[in-house]
């Protein structure tokens, strides 16, 4: 182990930075730290997370593509960053599949559908009913305008044949107090966030969208067990600018996907109800590919324009 390591810091040449586009405390930034302090021990260097937030991540994204080749940075990045800006925005700043390369995909999250607990429904399909009886009150809350969320309850919208307005809330916690509180009647937000609500008995989750159901809440069916055909997940995943020199980034890559199996590695991914993956950068880029492919319709079809 000991002489694993010395090699693999023979590579690196240095301490190792993660970027990360957010502020301290969400989902990015606690894969972020669990995935850095693993790589530090395996690595034997020092990897500090450097928390950049503004523009939605797309700040950080700018700065990491200006690195230079000497320079031991990767970046943390989801789906907003990589896939939905480069579609809505004219201007990033960057191209996100000419200015970094997949280094590996770490962790998959689902996305839920929940209502008040004054909602007079328990199953999907009767929600669906109720809109159409009561348009007037059809108003699907998202953490904000132009996320992953917000694209997906145009989707479940479109497949279910209901018409519904999207709210845009700015982040999680508003829009679940006004959920909670019975200002909004119907919330779509990534799975983990509104999970801890749903076991508190203040929502109520009728369906989440992943192709099987979760281990950490088996009785919510997924999207087609509670008849509408739709899966989606999002992700993050680790991306190097593409100065770095590619025998670094294959290191590094085989290094996340060891420690992404590690036993306590899963442990600190699951106790934070989120789903670990360890991928290699011809998977991460096939996935890449894949989720492009299925968002990017969805993306235009909408017309959403920041």
């Amino acid at each position: 182990m000991a002489a694993s390591s010395a090699l693999h810091a023979q590579n690196l040449d240095g301490p190792l930075r993660i970027v990360v586009g957010y502020a301290p405390g969400g989902a990015t930034d606690r894969v972020a730290r669990i995935v850095g302090d693993k790589l530090s021990a395996k690595l034997g260097v020092p990897v500090v997370v450097d928390n950049k937030p503004g523009a939605g991540g797309r700040l950080a994204a700018q700065q990491v593509k200006a690195t230079p080749a000497n320079q031991n940075v990767l970046m943390v990045a989801n789906p907003a960053v990589i896939v939905v800006a480069p579609l809505v925005f004219k201007d990033n700043g960057y191209d996100a599949e000419k200015d970094f390369v997949p280094v590996s995909h770490v962790n998959d999250y689902e996305f839920s559908l929940a209502v008040a607990t004054a909602v007079p429904v328990k199953q999907l399909s009767h929600l669906f009913a109720w809109m159409k009886a009561n348009p007037s009150q059809s108003n699907f809350g998202v953490p904000a305008t132009g996320s992953l969320p917000h694209f997906f309850a145009l989707m479940a919208g479109e497949k279910a044949g209901v018409s519904a307005q999207v709210i845009g809330y700015r982040g999680s916690g508003p829009l679940l107090t006004d959920l909670i509180g019975g200002q909004v009647p119907i919330a779509v937000d990534t799975f983990d966030v509104a999970l801890p609500q749903h076991e508190a008995g203040k929502i109520r989750i009728l369906a989440m969208s992943g192709t099987k159901r979760s281990p950490f809440a088996p009785d919510v069916p997924t999207f087609k067990e509670a008849g509408l055909d739709l899966a989606a997940t999002g992700w993050n995943a680790f991306f190097a600018p593409a100065s770095m020199p590619p025998a670094k980034v294959t290191m590094l890559s085989k290094a996340i996907q060891e420690v992404m199996k590690d036993p306590d590695t899963l442990a600190r991914f699951n106790a934070a109800k989120m789903t670990a993956v360890s991928s290699s950068q011809a998977q991460t880029q096939a996935m890449l590919s894949a989720f492009r492919a299925q968002w990017a319709p969805v993306v235009r079809k909408s017309g959403y324009q920041p």
